[in-house]
C-alpha cells in the first residue's frame, strides 16, 4: 500500500490515542491506552510528536476528571484527527477485499472514538450505546446469560470438595476453592516462568505445528512479569517489540504488569498466562511482527488498537488460548478439572464484563447494583466486581466499546475452531492470510 495510507493509519490511531491521553511509547500499561503497540521502526507521526501532544497526554486527555480544554483545543488546531480518519476511509476504497473490510472496520471504530471524545468535552451529542457496540463487535448489544457456566462450575466444585446449593452458597464455594489455591504474589515470577514454559511446549504442537514454517521459529513468549502496586487494572500485557538482536532482527519482547493485590487462584493464573502470553496476546503480537518484517502484512499490523473488531478477535484468540494449546475445542476436554474450573471462572468474568457494559449503558443500572449482579450471578471476586462495574464499566470509552468485545471474540473464535480444522483456521486467526477481525475471519477461511 502507499506511504500515504501508512501515514494516515499512524495519524488516525495515534491522534485518537493522544486525544484520550494515551502514550504508545510508554513501556507501562499505566501510560498506554488505545494504541497497544508501535514496533515498525517507522518515525512517529506529528499526531504523537507535535509540541501540543505531550501536554495533552500529561493532562489525561478528554478522559481526565477535568479535561484541559485549552490543551485539547491546541492539539486539535495542530493535528487534524478527523481529517486523518476521513482520509483513511477514502484510501480504503482502493484496497483489495479483506484488507478493505478490515480497514473499514477500523475506521468505523475510530469514528465512534472521535465522536465519544467530542461528547466528553461537550462539543458533540451523546453517542448511542448501540453504535459503540456495533463498531467494536459488529453486532447490536446483547446481555450475557451465565446460567450454563455457573451450573457447570457448581458441579465441578462439588467434585473438588466444595459443594453448594446455589446462591450465596455457590459464591462461598468459589471463594473457598479459590482461597485454597491462591497464587502467592511473592512467588509470582517463579510461577509465571514455570507456567509459560509449560504452555510454550504445548503450543508447539497445538499451534505452531499448524502454521507456515517461518512462524515456527518465532519466540512465542519473550516476556517479563512485573508486579505493580495500586493499579486500576488486574494486569496489563505490554508488547514492546522494539528490542533488536545484533543482526537487527526483532527480539519480540514484552512485559506483563500484574496488580500486586490481585487475588487469583493457580488454575485461573494458568488461564491468564495462556490468555496474555502463549498462545495468546504475546504470541499473536510476535507473529504479526514477524509477518510484517517479512512483508506478509501491512503497516496497520504494527499499531494494534483497542476498541476495534480486530481487538475483539485478539481477545477471542486469547480466551481460547488454553484450548488451542491442548488442541481441543471444548472445556470438558481439558485434562484437569481444576483447569476447567479456572477457565469457566475466567469466561464468566468476561461474560460479566459484557453484562456490566449492558446494564450500565443500555439499562442505566446504578454501579452498586451492577457490582452485586456481577458478584452473585457471574461469581467474580469482590475486587473484580468493583472494578468491572466502576473504573471499567462506567468509563465512557472502555465501558461502551471494549467490555463487550471479550465475549464477542471468544464466541467467534470458539465457533470457527469447532467448524474448521486447526490446520486451516489457526493460520487465518494468527494473521497468515492478512489481518482479519470478528466480522471477516470466516470470509478468509472460505
Amino acid at each position: 500500500m502507499s506511504a500515504r495510507y501508512d501515514r494516515l493509519v499512524a495519524e488516525a490511531i495515534l491522534g485518537i490515542d493522544t486525544l484520550w491521553g494515551g502514550d504508545v511509547m510508554n513501556p507501562s500499561g499505566m501510560g498506554r491506552f488505545i494504541a497497544d503497540s508501535w514496533f515498525s521502526d517507522e518515525p512517529l507521526p506529528p499526531a504523537y510528536t507535535h509540541a501540543a501532544a505531550a501536554p495533552l497526554r500529561t493532562s489525561g486527555g478528554v478522559g481526565a476528571k477535568t479535561p484541559d480544554v485549552k490543551a485539547i483545543e491546541a492539539y486539535l488546531a495542530a493535528v487534524d484527527v478527523p481529517g486523518a480518519i476521513a482520509g483513511l476511509k477514502a484510501e480504503a476504497q482502493a484496497l483489495p477485499g479483506l484488507r478493505r473490510a478490515y480497514t473499514e472496520g477500523m475506521v468505523e471504530a475510530f469514528e465512534v472514538m472521535w465522536a465519544l471524545a467530542l461528547e466528553m468535552v461537550r462539543k458533540g451529542p451523546a453517542v448511542p450505546y448501540d453504535r459503540c457496540v456495533r463498531a467494536s463487535c459488529g453486532h447490536d448489544p446483547r446481555p450475557s446469560d451465565p446460567r450454563a457456566r455457573r451450573e457447570r462450575v457448581a458441579e465441578l466444585l462439588a467434585r473438588a470438595g466444595h459443594p453448594s446449593q446455589g446462591g450465596a452458597a455457590l459464591l462461598a464455594a468459589v471463594d473457598g476453592w479459590r482461597s485454597a489455591r491462591m497464587v502467592p504474589m511473592k512467588s509470582i515470577k517463579a510461577l509465571a516462568d514455570a507456567v509459560i514454559a509449560q504452555y510454550d511446549r504445548l503450543a508447539e504442537a497445538g499451534l505452531a505445528a499448524h502454521l507456515p514454517a517461518p512462524l515456527r521459529a518465532v519466540p512465542r513468549a519473550n516476556i517479563t512479569f512485573l508486579p505493580i502496586e495500586d493499579a486500576w487494572f488486574s494486569g496489563s500485557m505490554n508488547y514492546l517489540g522494539r528490542a533488536r538482536k545484533p543482526d537487527g532482527s526483532p527480539a519480540f519482547d514484552a512485559t506483563y504488569e500484574i496488580n500486586a493485590s490481585l487475588g487469583i487462584s493457580v488454575p485461573e493464573f494458568v488461564q491468564l498466562v495462556t490468555h496474555e502470553v502463549v498462545p495468546g496476546h504475546v504470541t499473536t503480537f510476535a507473529y504479526l511482527q514477524d509477518l510484517y518484517v517479512r512483508g506478509a502484512v501491512g503497516f496497520e499490523a504494527t499499531v494494534q488498537t483497542m476498541n476495534t473488531r480486530g481487538a475483539a478477535l485478539s481477545e477471542g484468540i486469547a480466551n481460547n488460548g488454553i484450548l488451542i494449546a491442548y488442541g481441543v475445542t471444548e472445556i470438558e476436554e481439558l485434562p484437569d478439572e481444576d483447569l476447567q474450573i479456572g477457565l469457566l471462572l475466567a469466561l464468566l468474568q468476561d461474560d460479566a464484563k459484557n453484562q456490566s457494559s449492558y446494564l450500565t449503558w443500555k439499562e442505566g443500572v446504578p454501579q452498586a447494583e451492577v457490582a452485586a449482579v456481577l458478584r452473585r450471578d457471574f461469581l467474580v471476586s469482590a475486587e473484580r466486581a468493583d472494578k468491572l462495574s466502576g473504573a471499567w464499566g462506567r468509563h465512557p470509552l472502555l465501558g461502551r466499546m471494549y467490555l463487550p468485545a471479550y465475549k464477542t471474540g471468544t464466541e467467534c473464535v470458539a465457533d470457527l475452531r469447532r467448524r474448521y480444522p486447526a490446520v486451516k483456521v489457526l493460520p487465518v486467526l494468527y494473521g497468515c492470510s492478512g489481518l482479519v477481525d470478528v466480522t471477516t475471519a470466516e470470509a478468509a477461511l472460505k
